[in-house]
């Protein structure tokens, strides 16, 4: 019989899985790998996304991870936008997005002015200029000229959020190096990050191997869903269902609140077990707790909370979570942190979580509630 799960058991295990409740993380590069990727276009996001999860969060020790220890590594992975990542498992993602290869599309060639010819020179020119150093954004882009003697790819280059550079990080052959007096650097993963591949795993073994990491964390879930969350659906229908066919032996089936989905087998007895969260969690912005689900998933995001939460040029609000739903948002501003609530919840708790997110930020702050 197909187990039949609720989603206020399900939001209760993924809070435990995201090491929110409790907060049980023990390093950076841990819950990064637990959580399949921390989501990096806002720095201070990302930060406070790991604090808040760590039993023991200590300042300076993103930094550390990524441009002493190198533990950690920073680049476009996921929907194309900026991911801290394990260095160890960098090559797994790169060898399921690389195998994606959207920028073979006329209509994206065409979208940044550029043509088939001119993607695969850059392609072939951005390795052999970051070979064995790290350059500036605007010193790969004259290097890249210098190697390819085309000028029009300045401009190509030096617009947008580095769209063109995107696909040799999916290669596996850019990730961000240390910074170089506050300015952004890049490097090649063999040259920054030890023991790197001589080649990557096959796109079968990614992908089934990254699969396997977004059930840990965002399950139960359907093939569609790791689909939105990989690269906005942009998977080979063939593809998908084959990294989820390979992975048959270790899934099961479960429904929750009657919609068919898959989970990891181990874990089907720790989500029957779950009990609904009554908890107050404050998440900052961008934060995986939501970014891991649908936006149309009523159970996690309310309608009435989602243009509060999807907002503008793909900003997502730091949220408040109540029994694991979306409950409203939060900012700070003017030594006020300022919640807006769609619906109600403890006081107390909510007080508790505002102070535990002051104190992370270093920031006292009023609460107010809107």
């Amino acid at each position: 019989m197909t187990p039949q799960l609720t989603w206020p058991q399900v939001l209760a295990w993924r809070l435990e899985r995201h090491l929110v409740e409790p907060a049980a993380g023990s390093d950076p590069v841990m819950i990064a790998r637990r959580l399949c990727g921390v989501q990096a276009q806002v720095a201070s996001s990302a930060e406070l996304a790991l604090a808040v999860r760590s039993s023991a969060p200590r300042a300076g020790a993103v930094d550390e991870a990524l441009w002493e220890e190198r533990t950690l590594v920073k680049t476009w992975l996921m929907r194309g936008t900026l991911h801290l990542v394990p260095a160890d498992e960098l090559a797994t993602y790169c060898a399921t997005l690389g195998a994606l290869r959207f920028w073979e599309k006329g209509s994206w060639q065409r979208g940044h002015g550029v043509t088939a010819a001119e993607v695969e020179a850059i392609i072939e020119a951005v390795p052999q200029a970051l070979k064995g150093r790290s350059l500036t954004r605007e010193e790969l882009v004259e290097a890249v000229i210098e190697v390819t003697g085309d000028g029009h790819l300045r401009q190509a280059l030096t617009s947008g959020w580095g769209a063109l550079l995107k696909p040799l990080s999916f290669l596996g052959e850019l990730c961000y190096g240390p910074p170089r007096d506050g300015r952004v650097t890049f490097a090649r993963p063999a040259d920054w990050l030890a023991g790197w591949p001589d080649a990557l795993p096959s796109a079968e073994k990614g992908g089934g191997s990254l699969v396997r990491a977004f059930l840990g964390a965002h399950g139960p879930a359907t093939p569609e869903m790791f689909d939105s969350w990989l690269l906005r659906g942009a998977a080979r229908k063939a593809v998908l269902r084959g990294w989820f066919r390979d992975l048959a032996p270790e899934l099961a089936e479960v429904e929750v609140d009657g919609m068919p989905m898959v989970t990891l087998a181990e874990h089907v007895d720790a989500l029957a077990a779950a009990r609904p969260s009554e908890a107050v969690h404050l998440l900052p912005g961008f934060d995986q707790y939501v970014l891991g689900a649908p936006r149309d998933l009523e159970a996690l995001l309310p309608a009435v909370a989602r243009a509060k939460v999807s907002r503008a040029a793909g900003w997502i609000s730091p949220v408040v979570v109540h029994r694991g739903r979306v409950a409203g948002v939060w900012e700070v501003k003017d030594g006020r942190l300022a919640v807006e609530l769609v619906d109600p919840v403890p006081g107390g708790a909510l007080e508790a979580a505002a102070g535990r997110i002051a104190a992370l930020l270093g920031r006292p702050a009023e609460l107010v509630v809107g």
